[in-house]
């Protein structure tokens, strides 16, 4: 029998709080951030951090990935990068013989997890690189596709964009993000733990506390969990408030938003939901569920309109109106 069908909620619930755990020996505070990264692996996602530099946005997916035991790999995105040394290329090489024949040397993308570091610094053909990767786990290189290791995460980082050297993500590579997670500022306390386990001589590590097979197990038990047809119909009104032309539509929606969320935003909001009723202690969606996924699942899915950008409207506040107004049924 296998690993998929043995697991249980417990079992799940246990690794899941082993993971954090882990995690929370090297980062400090950050509970929302390490819990809707962990969120986005379970549910087999990507996630974008978004944050100013400093804030611990790259060590918590190093820890992260120390504490799934799974091979990672890091890229470094800068202006000059190409899509060749993310997804790999065809060499020539020569044998014994001393026939020479085409031989694929395999990117850093070839990894479980894959920390896409500072994504918005490289140009637009080079994040596009990481499109096919994000969506079908799979890269395609002089007509061969070759799929990627199982499980296959994406957690980029990016600089807030008006940064100076940053390039905006296109709208089709930032809806391949299951969720887009703000890294707040350390508060006092925080930041005071933060200097005594950085400045000190034992800097703190985190141990394995699950494996691959086990993440691939928790997914498919986390996809299992049932939701109420009533709990999905209100996701879906949810999701089509967030589109100006809907009458449901608030007016903040219809005066700031210029397109509304895709149906992959739904799709998040759902699996999300149905993890944390697994990390709650129950096997099935409460409307809560997803009313908390609703933000980092849609934030980066909204595109505002001029007026929006001209008078500082966030995705954010146009979200919150959105959960404000329509209520379950």
């Amino acid at each position: 029998m296998s690993e998929q069908s043995t697991m249980t909620a417990e079992q799940f619930r246990s690794m899941a709080a082993a993971i954090e755990g882990q995690v929370g020996r090297v980062i400090v505070g950050q509970k929302g951030l390490v819990r809707q990264t962990l969120i986005t692996l379970l549910a087999g996602g990507n996630a974008l951090l978004e944050g100013v530099p400093g804030l611990g946005k790259t060590m918590l997916v190093r820890t992260m990935a120390q504490a799934v035991d799974c091979a990672f790999s890091r890229i470094q995105f800068t202006p000059d990068l190409m899509p060749a040394d993310i997804v790999g290329t065809n060499l020539i090489v020569e044998d014994e013989q001393g026939r020479r024949q085409f031989q694929f040397e395999a990117g850093p993308v070839f990894a479980n997890l894959v920390l896409a570091d500072e994504i918005n610094r490289a140009t637009p053909k080079t994040q596009s690189a990481m499109l096919e990767a994000m969506q079908e786990h799979s890269v395609t290189v002089a007509k061969v596709t070759r799929h990627l290791p199982e499980p296959f995460f994406v957690l980029a980082t990016q600089n807030p964009l008006e940064m100076e050297g940053t390039y905006p993500l296109p709208e089709a590579q930032l809806d391949r993000f299951f969720f887009k997670i703000d890294v707040p500022f350390p508060t006092a306390d925080e930041l005071v733990e933060i200097a005594n386990r950085t400045t000190g001589a034992a800097v703190p590590e985190a141990s394995p506390a699950a494996d691959g097979p086990a993440i691939v197990a928790m997914q498919a038990l986390a996809r299992g969990v049932p939701i109420a047809d009533h709990v999905t119909v209100y996701v879906a009104r949810l999701l089509k408030a967030t589109h100006p032309t809907d009458p449901a539509a608030p007016d903040v929606v219809r005066r700031y938003v210029r397109y509304g969320a895709s149906p992959r935003g739904m799709q998040a909001m759902i699996l999300a939901g149905k993890i944390m009723a697994l990390l709650d202690g129950r096997y099935n969606v409460a409307f809560d569920d997803v009313r908390q996924a609703a933000t980092p699942a849609l934030r980066h899915r909204l595109i505002l309109s001029f007026e929006g950008q001209a008078e500082g409207i966030t995705t954010d506040t146009v979200i919150a109106e959105v959960l404000k107004q329509i209520v379950p049924e």
